[in-house]
């Protein structure tokens, strides 16, 4: 149930033509850490309308994107074939919990805002997935809302990840070089605390 009205509130956003996250270029702290790595395979998890991926493909990378919404891959798709990207960047359908079909190494991941929605077994499921697909010293960007284990869904039905539960699953394989909180505000929507987290593959 929890899947299918997370699908449902993120399908809204794409079929009203508004949506809140749709800028032309990715986070400032994308924009800033991206440039300063060796160009190779990234992972956009959670693509959305493919402004990150796109950013990364116009730098050189090979990029797979995943987002499980259809409006959003094939908008995605349409924006990389006008921006004559599609070499550079493939979306695939599919939740961000099931990518076997995916074959790495991979030298860059990133998530921005995909990974806070998920409930426990569904985040093992994403960390074992990175686990398999990502080099070892291979960075791993994830900006997540962060709350507490007392609270998992607000009335809206936005759903936030409590950090401990994040740094227990991810103790295993990855290492935390840099974390950075701060708050959120999308639209007119009550301001959120949020953080970025900079994992590396160990």
């Amino acid at each position: 149930m929890q899947q299918e009205s997370r699908f449902e509130r993120l399908s809204n956003f794409y079929q009203s033509g508004s949506v809140p996250w749709d800028q032309p270029e990715p986070p400032p702290e994308v924009l800033q850490t991206v440039p300063t790595l060796p160009v190779g395979r990234a992972l956009d998890l959670g693509c959305g309308l493919g402004r990150a991926s796109l950013f990364l493909g116009r730098l050189g990378w090979q990029v797979d994107a995943v987002d499980f919404i259809p409006q959003a891959i094939d908008e995605a798709t349409a924006r990389a074939q006008a921006a004559g990207a599609a070499d550079a960047v493939r979306f695939h359908l599919s939740p961000v919990t099931e990518l076997d079909f995916l074959d790495g190494p991979y030298d860059y991941a990133l998530d921005v805002g995909c990974a806070h929605g998920f409930d426990g077994e569904e985040l093992r499921a994403y960390h074992r997935h990175l686990l398999r697909l990502l080099r070892p010293g291979a960075l791993y960007m994830l900006f997540a809302r962060i709350g507490d284990g007392d609270s998992e869904i607000d009335p809206d039905g936005r759903s936030w990840m409590d950090e401990a539960d994040l740094l227990a699953v991810f103790g295993e394989g990855f290492v935390v070089k840099r974390t950075e909180y701060g708050t959120t505000q999308v639209s007119d929507q009550d301001p959120w605390r949020s953080a970025w987290f900079w994992f590396e593959r160990s």
